[in-house]
């Protein structure tokens, strides 16, 4: 009997146990022996107790650990199990003990002994067999279809207003001193997030980090750390690692798997408390993440709380806002409905917020930060592969569709991580709460940027786009997506994602405030230029695809020119250029992207030059680069490239020819004809040039062709053709300015030079 009430406290939330009871009971590991395996025996019969089936699905479940086992009331994803292991362990437990268990099931509480009982109390047992051991679970609120609280187990509930009571358990605190933190313990350094915050922690404080790093030791602790630091492209080095202490623990465990005597001295010696790690899936239900996302964070106040006084920055998220049709979600708006939350991520989420809420009842000093979507670093390109805004992100521009949405609320992590960090370390800002999502993405916003970008995206409905999806991961499946598969193919995800969708903008007024009066860089949105290393690292990964030149082009326009050329001489002198010659050419862009990264134009057309074939050549390949020189230092010389033509050319009988180009801009009066002048020189492939001179775009055709004759993608709304448009000219006008500007700016200072040239006297001192 008193087995079963130990296990009804554990699963009520306590009854009377604080937080290290709790996790200790629940992190208790049996002394037997895991049975057998099942398959082992001739006949394999479904067990029909209770306690029997949970330790058959444990013995199954044990095969997909690291630990090659599991005990019934340990959850299969705490232990190690990954969402691929769960889809295999549904398909085991279905072949090797007859069970037919959604997946959905498994996500919600991962415990064998929870599988058993739900299995036990939905099917219907023999006359004979004997009653459960176990309690049946609560059974599920009765409400009208349309009720939310449909959208809730009633179990999960209860259980959240179990782990709310905790905090109610914590000690009582004082008032840490208002003074910028020197020893700081942070959770999740080896995550996305928590790497990055690491780094800035060290950079704009000089405070020593404790890290707390799942693992075995010291050793393999450190080793994990450096690890992850790198694959984000972070440094770690011996001056990083100099200020970083390391301590193998668990959120999970109670005193984050610390000794007694580890426990005692932060409590004494630390002077803020950072919990970054976290459980982020959003298959996984309540009772699976609460350990982590709730209990771990619990422990972590009873850290702040003991001891000496000092305060906890949470890092929650806007995910506590998930209720659908919610209107407004500020730093200081009500949470979302907890009984309207449709995720286990998301409940944990708001669990863990409230509880520390009420944990300031006892004095205790906690700092809730809530970051939206986490993209990638502007600089390094970084970005965490399994975070869902990547995920749908990559979708986007892999399939060239976009679910229609109000906001995306999303930011990049250099800019979450350093804002952050910043509330860590100033103490006036210490125990509020902070949306660190930066500036919403409308739907126009994403489209616009995805064309500017050279993927121009068709909007879809949320259920055309989920299904159009699905189908095209299903038919070519992309490893470093099957975690969007997943999460396309679960209804409770799939709750989630549409309340994210159709969610209103956050506003952010406190953190707004904040890094104006500290002057950090202010948020902006996170838009084509932010995105546009993490676009090239997700392309180089897999999980996108860039424009290319062979794409329909995003704009083009015509571009004819006329001239002559003469032959060049053995010395490399041209003679009189006496043979007529012309181009016809189409000038394109695959994209924005392709004018930001290469400052690179595609040439199509033909090349008519008596003097190479009688009939026109065909250009097979062709690029213009617009300012080539430019970072190239000019010491001399009044003469600066503004474009460079490079072709590559094929007459009627197969030869093959070349062609460069340049046009320059001088220090004199005729900038019209210097913007239209183009110097060539011809040749075979292989060998010099054979022909050089002058062609020139003729005054009356260049308004008519490379402005008034834009044309852009087809695809693309009225509105979006004028700002394809408008963007080219603005772009393209302002870079032939700054390279016209540059030799009359060599000029002017040339003439303002006042010394005066030294004699030839002076010269032969």
């Amino acid at each position: 009997m008193r087995e079963v009430n130990d296990g009804e406290s554990i699963e009520r939330g306590g009854n009377g146990l604080s937080v290290t009871d709790l996790l200790a009971k629940v992190m208790a590991t049996p002394t037997s022996e895991p049975p057998a395996h099942p398959a082992a025996h001739p006949a394999v019969r479904t067990p029909r107790t209770v306690d029997g089936l949970a330790a058959a699905i444990a013995a199954e479940a044990g095969r997909y650990v690291p630990d090659g086992h599991l005990s019934p009331d340990t959850d299969f994803f705490d232990a190690g199990g990954t969402s691929v292991h769960a889809v295999e362990l549904v398909a085991t437990l279905e072949r090797e003990l007859g069970m037919e268990i959604a997946l959905d099931d498994v996500f919600a509480d991962a415990r064998p002994r929870t599988l058993a009982t739900r299995w036990l109390g939905t099917t219907a047992p023999p006359a004979t067999t004997p009653a459960p051991a176990a309690p049946l679970p609560v059974p599920r609120t009765q409400a009208a279809p349309a009720s939310p609280v449909t959208t809730a187990r009633a179990e999960d509930l209860d259980q959240i207003l179990a782990d709310l009571s905790l905090a109610d358990r914590l000690p009582w605190t004082d008032v840490p001193e208002p003074l910028p933190p020197t020893r700081i313990l942070l959770t999740g350094a080896t995550g996305f997030l928590g790497g990055h915050m690491l780094l800035d922690l060290l950079r704009h404080s000089d405070a020593h980090v404790y890290c707390l790093v799942r693992a075995a030791d010291e050793e393999a602790a450190l080793a994990r750390l450096g690890e992850a630091l790198r694959s984000y492209e972070l440094p770690w080095s011996a001056e990083i690692r100099r200020r970083v202490t390391v301590l193998p623990g668990d959120i999970r465990r109670p005193h984050l798997g610390l000794s007694d005597e580890v426990w005692n001295t932060l409590a004494h010696e630390l002077d803020s408390v950072v919990g970054v790690a976290a459980a982020v899936d959003f298959l996984r239900g309540y009772q699976s993440l609460r350990q982590s996302n709730v209990l771990g964070a619990l422990t972590l106040a009873e850290l702040a709380s003991t001891g000496r006084p000092k305060p906890l920055h949470h890092i929650s998220s806007i995910a506590v806002f998930n209720e659908v049709g919610i209107t407004a979600m500020g730093e200081d708006d009500p949470l979302a409905h907890a009984d309207r939350l449709i995720s286990g991520y998301d409940q944990t989420k708001w669990a863990a917020e409230v509880a520390l809420r009420r944990a300031r009842d006892h004095g205790l000093v906690v700092s809730a930060m809530r970051p939206g979507g986490i993209g990638g670093h502007t600089v390094t390109g970084a970005f965490n592969s399994q975070d869902l805004s990547s995920g749908l992100i990559s979708a986007f521009a892999r399939f060239r569709t976009v679910p229609a949405f109000r906001y995306l609320n999303a930011a990049p992590v250099d800019w979450v991580s350093r804002v952050a960090v910043a509330v860590v370390c100033e103490p006036d800002a210490w125990g509020y709460d902070y949306n660190l999502t930066g500036v919403p993405n409308t739907l126009d916003d994403v489209v616009q940027d995805m064309a500017l970008g050279g993927m121009n995206v068709r909007v879809q409905d949320w259920d055309e786009w989920r299904v159009d999806a699905l189908a095209r991961l299903q038919a070519e499946p992309v490893p470093e997506l099957g975690f969007l598969t997943r999460v396309l193919e679960s209804p409770t995800a799939l709750k989630l994602c549409e309340a994210t969708l159709k969610g209103p903008a956050a506003t952010d007024e406190r953190t707004a405030a904040l890094v104006e009066a500290l002057e950090l860089p202010a948020a902006a949105r996170y838009d084509t230029q932010a995105q546009l290393r993490t676009f090239e690292r997700l392309a180089s990964t897999g999980l996108s695809r860039l424009p290319h030149k062979d794409d329909q082009p995003y704009l083009w326009f015509s571009e004819t020119t006329e001239g002559t050329v003469g032959a060049v001489g053995p010395a490399g002198e041209p003679a009189p250029a006496t043979v007529p010659c012309s181009m016809a050419l189409t000038l394109s862009i695959a994209s924005m992207y392709q004018l930001v990264k290469d400052r690179r134009i595609d040439v199509a057309g033909e090349l008519t030059c008596p003097a190479l074939h009688a009939e026109p050549l065909v250009i097979q390949h062709g690029d213009i680069w617009v300012r080539p020189e430019e970072g190239i230092p000019l010491e001399d010389g009044l003469r600066h490239q503004l474009l460079l033509y490079r072709l590559w050319l094929r007459d009627a009988d197969g030869g093959t020819w070349w062609l460069e180009g340049r046009k320059f801009a001088r220090a004199r009066r005729d900038l019209w004809r210097q913007t239209r002048a183009l110097s060539v020189e011809i040749g075979p492939e292989g060998e010099p040039a054979r022909y050089a001179g002058e062609v020139v775009v003729p005054a009356d055709s260049y308004v008519r062709d490379q402005i008034d004759g834009i044309r852009v993608d087809p695809r693309l709304t009225g509105r979006e053709k004028r700002a394809a448009k408008l963007t080219w000219l603005a772009w393209f006008g302002m870079e032939m300015g700054r390279g016209m500007l540059g030799p009359f700016t060599r000029a002017a200072a040339d003439l303002l030079d006042l010394r005066r040239n030294p004699t030839l006297t002076e010269r032969n001192r």
